[in-house]
């Protein structure tokens, strides 16, 4: 079984900067890729930015030089900086990753709320 945890969220005024953590952990074989979706109240879950396990990064048009990804593979941690947030960032933000175990599966983390006050 393999866990995701997120962590960092939370509230934010407009134009500042919060950094999310998600560390995977358990019957973790090898890590293809890593990332980030979010999902806001009534709307459908996007994908805000993933990372493989060779570096390349992948990005929303929405969030492009504004947020980073940045992996970590030897502690199966991704994060996410946020900067120059904007009240439609506002969502729940969910960690996702393929694992081998040695079977490739997708596993989600429970998420982080991140809310961008005006």
């Amino acid at each position: 079984q393999v866990q995701l945890v997120e962590s960092g969220g939370g509230l934010v005024q407009a134009g500042g900067s919060l950094r999310l953590s998600c560390a995977a952990s358990g019957s973790i074989f090898s890590i293809n890729v890593m990332g980030w979706f979010r999902q806001a109240p009534g709307k459908q879950r996007e994908l805000v930015a993933t990372i493989t396990s060779g570096g390349s990064t992948n990005y929303a048009d929405s969030v492009k030089g504004r947020f980073t990804i940045i992996g970590d593979n030897a502690k199966n941690t991704v994060y996410l900086q946020m900067n120059s947030l904007k009240p439609e960032d506002t969502a729940v933000y969910l960690c996702y990753a393929v694992v081998q175990t040695p079977i490739s599966s997708a596993y989600w983390g429970k998420g982080t709320l991140v809310t961008v006050s005006p």
